[in-house]
């Protein structure tokens, strides 16, 4: 049934069959619950490409500080070759000009076979000497062409992921714009709810009164229960509204821990549990693609943001189709 047609017959109840009108109601709200979870799902889904794109911007940052400092080198190991090339060519314009020829004439001349020896001797030095400006040359220009090729395969990397983050961005823009119109239709919906289908769309999940619990104190669960009745917000992470990962950042938040922003990422991070031995302050994931997650609190309960027009509850652990459990 289209949505201008159940609403029409929710609005008219007075006029239409208690049954049809009942229908309808179910209707609607499955029809909305569902849009809700695809709409969540992406929302948690761009989230995760939002900390991606963080944790590449830093990177991108450190490839780039990389090959300005490459590049340092470079320039550095270029010098040094450049300081032992002229070393080499003084040796070697010595050695042609003043070295053989004057201890060739020098030798034959000396009358003296000492002299003669020294001279040798003299020319062995300075050739050893050449021999090791030339070695200490070569491992100049090799450092200088290892550095260079560092230099360019950082900048490349980081050329590399510039291109990347700037294609992210992009993509990442234009579903947001595309999810801010399932947003709004949702929101619009929920706000057009008729009395009788807000009261079941708030309460589909049977949530329990907060104030009829135990005290639990101070610490993660705390933290949670306090914000119980806030609104939902997409993407929130308090404290005026929350969504459901935003819920869980924000009470271990408040106790000092930092843990991750999806819900995905949260039940990937954590320590897995299983549900016979889930404590107070465990993360609970629900939906295929863990697209939501809660807080056990204890007497089978937990504590979660659902979904728009619907406060922090809090509601059976079961009430929803559970994937698994960590404790942080």
């Amino acid at each position: 049934m289209a949505l201008g047609a159940s609403l029409s017959v929710v609005v008219g109840s007075s006029v239409a069959a208690p049954s049809a009108v009942a229908d309808d109601v179910e209707e609607l709200i499955h029809q909305v619950d569902e849009l809700s979870h695809e709409v969540t799902a992406k929302v948690e889904e761009l989230k995760g490409v939002e900390d991606d794109i963080a944790a590449k911007s830093e990177e991108l940052e450190r490839l780039q500080s990389d090959a300005a400092d490459a590049r340092t080198q470079v320039q550095a190991a270029k010098i040094a070759r450049d300081d032992l090339q002229r070393e080499v060519d003084r040796l070697a314009a010595s050695r042609y000009r003043n070295v053989q020829a004057d201890v060739i004439l020098t030798t034959l001349d000396s009358g003296s076979p000492q002299t003669a020896i020294d001279r040798a001797a003299y020319l062995d030095s300075l050739s050893r000497k050449q021999q090791s400006v030339l070695r200490e040359y070569e491992g100049a220009a090799q450092d200088a062409a290892t550095k260079a090729n560092a230099a360019n395969v950082a900048l490349a990397e980081a050329q590399y992921l510039r291109n990347d983050l700037d294609s992210k961005r992009s993509k990442l823009e234009r579903e947001r714009e595309a999810l801010q119109g399932q947003i709004e239709e949702i929101e619009a919906r929920v706000d057009n709810l008729s009395p009788e289908a807000r009261s079941l769309w708030e309460g589909r999940l049977h949530p329990v009164d907060a104030g009829s619990l135990p005290p639990v104190g101070d610490g993660v669960v705390g933290a949670a229960l306090a914000q119980v009745g806030k609104p939902y917000g997409w993407g929130a992470t308090g404290p005026s509204a929350f969504d459901c990962s935003g819920l869980m950042v924000w009470a271990y938040g408040q106790n000092g821990k930092a843990i991750p922003r999806t819900s995905q990422a949260q039940l990937a991070g954590g320590m897995p549990v299983s549900m016979g031995d889930l404590q107070p302050g465990d993360i609970v994931g629900y939906y295929p693609g863990v697209t939501h997650v809660g807080m056990y609190i204890g007497d089978g309960m937990v504590v979660h943001a659902s979904d728009y027009g619907i406060p922090v509850q809090v509601v059976p652990l079961n009430s929803m189709p559970v994937q698994g459990a960590v404790r942080y």
